[in-house]
């Protein structure tokens, strides 16, 4: 049974494409080579518009300070976060559009990121340099976890990993939602103990994620998934790792506030 804490990389994803889906390793199957090829195109599409929204945002502010920029950053997180959503949804619902979507998203996912990432630099000097260190550094421990065997995933492991992960989102969308009538929930967002404890928390399960996404990938190669489930294994790959790069931000801003 494949299962994913992703919703991207969820347990259904191989057994839905539809008869005939499946196809023969000659035929052009995926293969674990094709989706860490297309995972890497994918992160050189986001770090391209990533830097341009970074340089952009920094020259837009008025005089270098973080508040400066911030308003000169928003068009570009907005429409960034936005269009990625969108691209993210249609992806899911349309696995056969990856080819073409899963590029997309990183592009546009990269608008969203290079303009976050400048005004926390611009808060906290050095901060974006640590935390994309911090994300690869993960990404690489637990991919080589994952294949020596030190880590398996196990029923219970994914298990444990989905339920946490629903709870975070279901956390997540309550603040979003609780924002909007001026209500904080109290501690979680804040640079003490606590805030410091959620951050840690929240981190080591988008980590626990990347195992899955692993495991995913290989059942799907195994299974001799269509050609084009490489760009959709790589997108959600990419999921992943953006919400690892935004969570080491954070706890990386809760621990230079302190």
């Amino acid at each position: 049974m494949i299962r994913s804490g992703n919703p991207a990389l969820k347990e259904s994803t191989f057994l839905d494409l539809g008869s005939g889906a499946v196809v023969s390793r000659d035929a052009g199957a995926m293969s674990l080579n094709g989706t860490v090829n297309k995972t890497g195109i994918l992160l050189l599409l986001s770090v391209l518009t990533a830097a341009f929204a970074w340089n952009q945002s920094l020259l837009m502010g008025a005089n270098g300070a973080a508040e400066a920029v911030a308003p000169a950053a928003t068009g570009y997180m907005l429409g960034g976060a936005i269009g990625g959503f969108i691209l993210a949804m249609v992806t899911v619902f349309k696995k056969t559009w990856a080819p073409v979507t899963a590029p997309l998203y990183a592009l546009v996912e990269g608008f969203f990121l290079g303009s976050i990432s400048a005004v926390y630099e611009l808060r906290f000097d050095g901060i974006v340099f640590q935390a994309v260190l911090l994300t690869f550094g993960t990404l690489f421990a637990l991919l080589m976890a994952y294949r020596s065997g030190l880590i398996k995933a196990t029923e219970n492991f994914k298990l444990g990993v989905v339920a946490a992960t629903g709870g975070i989102a279901l956390v997540y969308l309550a603040s979003i939602v609780l924002g909007f009538f001026g209500v904080n929930i109290p501690l979680i967002h804040e640079s003490g103990i606590v805030g410091i404890g959620f951050s840690l928390f929240v981190i080591v399960i988008a980590a626990l994620n990347l195992v899955l996404d692993f495991d995913f990938i290989e059942n799907g190669v195994e299974q001799g998934a269509p050609k084009y489930m490489e760009w959709y294994g790589a997108f959600g790959l990419m999921v992943t790792l953006v919400w690892l790069y935004i969570e080491f931000l954070r706890l990386l801003s809760k621990l230079n506030s302190r």
